[in-house]
């Protein structure tokens, strides 16, 4: 039972991640999330920008939760990682901390709350967005190769069957010019016989 729920929620998962980009994240890190919001038939999109302080990976069910200051006061909001509302997550800045929930932020304020900056260097992808044209494009220069390979044949056959026909052609006019010289011949030996006829 668990295999099959197992297998259906990674495909749930593929089929949401599948149109966006989810990035490597952490709590202490500053995010900024992207919504879309629906108001009747019009959509807009909102951004979220805050600090990461807890995060919960339960494969389909996975959500992270953004703490900012507004107008002075605390705002946390509670994400869903797969949600379809979520168009974009970008990571701003990446923080250095020691705990997996930055709960104590919320008695912090000014200063205090700040938290270092850390370099972990570039992090590959969770889920990276997957193209579906990519197979289509492959096959089409396949196609394009052999095209010209099936041209290049016909241009050759033509263009041997053009020098057997010049070597045809050239044959006749060899033998004609043989024949031609023959008859050349022939004709000055008459013409030397009927002119020693002549002088006797």
């Amino acid at each position: 039972m668990s295999n099959l729920l197992e297998t259906f929620e990674k495909k749930q998962i593929e089929r949401l991640t599948s149109k966006k980009r989810i990035p490597t994240f952490r709590p202490g890190d500053t995010l900024k999330v992207t919504l879309r919001i629906t108001e009747g038939s019009k959509s807009r999109l909102q951004a979220f920008e805050g600090i990461c302080i807890a995060r919960k990976n339960n494969s389909v069910n996975s959500n992270f939760t953004v703490r900012k200051i507004s107008h002075g006061e605390g705002v946390e909001r509670v994400f869903s990682l797969f949600s379809p509302i979520v168009e974009k997550i970008e990571v701003i800045r990446k923080g250095d901390v020691r705990r997996a929930k930055l709960y104590y932020l919320r008695e912090l304020s000014g200063k205090k709350a700040r938290i270092a900056d850390k370099d972990r260097g570039e992090e590959v992808d969770q889920y990276e967005f997957i193209e579906e044209d990519q197979p289509i494009e492959q096959t089409k220069p396949e196609e394009s190769e052999s095209e010209p390979a099936a041209e290049v044949k016909p241009e050759e056959v033509p263009a041997v069957e053009e020098s057997k026909a010049e070597e045809a052609e050239a044959k006749p006019t060899e033998e004609a010019k043989a024949e031609a010289a023959e008859d050349q011949k022939e004709q000055k030996k008459i013409a030397a016989e009927d002119n020693s006829d002549d002088k006797k």
